[in-house]
């Protein structure tokens, strides 16, 4: 006899897209999770003279041949058709993690200007120190942004242990609302029907603390998370 299996999916929907986009992103575009993004880091040359040009690339050439032996995604614009500022606001609106800035002052005092998207900070540092330097702002970056996220996705469950303070949550603070359920679908639709809100989520790791529904007064082992679709 042939049965259907119980199964789940796994793939990456626009949906996940969508959420990553709104999860990480500013008004300055897209910020993107270094382990992810297409180009880690972009290189920038500024200069004015064909001279300039060519001693930046054999700066930035040794440079993209460090990085990429450490498996480091990195990317060389030299186009000649759009400036340095235009090039910039590009890739800060593409949301590469770093960027790389040399003109010919750097080369004169063996520098690099340094950008990462998250923060928008900038810094100087010696070429020699790049790679290294590189390495660990990815690192940074990536555990930055996941702390931002999580923090606040955090600050936006508030836990209730009332059928009242529950809707009072959903009308002033919204986000996320931590609470007992009974477990069966009678009082999820009920409150579904009262509020619009219904559960998002049974956290897996959510700590076994009993309670009781707020609905209904039945016991429960372990609060999960409502909320409303918009």
């Amino acid at each position: 006899m042939l049965e259907y299996v119980w199964a789940t999916s796994w793939g990456v929907s626009t949906r996940l897209i969508g959420a990553l986009i709104m999860t990480h992103s500013d008004d300055n575009g897209l910020v993107l999770p270094p382990t992810l993004a297409p180009d880690q880091v972009v290189i920038v040359p500024i200069y004015r003279t064909d001279e300039e040009r060519n001693a930046i690339g054999e700066v930035a050439d040794k440079m993209i041949k460090q990085l990429r032996a450490e498996g480091i995604r990195v990317k060389y614009d030299e186009r000649d058709t759009h400036k340095p500022g235009w090039k910039f606001n590009e890739y800060e609106l593409k949301g590469v993690p770093v960027r790389i800035a040399i003109g010919p002052k750097d080369l004169e005092k063996g520098t690099v200007e340094i950008a990462r998207r998250d923060t928008l900070q900038k810094q100087f540092i010696n070429q020699n120190e790049t790679v290294s330097v590189v390495t660990k702002l990815l690192d940074e970056i990536q555990e930055n942004i996941f702390k931002k996220a999580k923090n606040y996705r955090d600050s936006h469950i508030t836990e209730v242990d009332t059928y009242e303070e529950f809707k009072e949550v959903l009308e002033t603070k919204g986000g996320f609302v931590s609470a007992h359920w009974d477990g069966t679908t009678a009082t999820e639709e009920l409150i579904q029907n009262e509020t619009k809100a219904t559960i998002r989520c049974i956290p897996l790791d959510g700590n076994q603390e009993k309670g009781k529904c707020i609905v209904t007064g039945a016991i429960s082992s372990k609060r999960v998370l409502f909320a409303k679709a918009y």
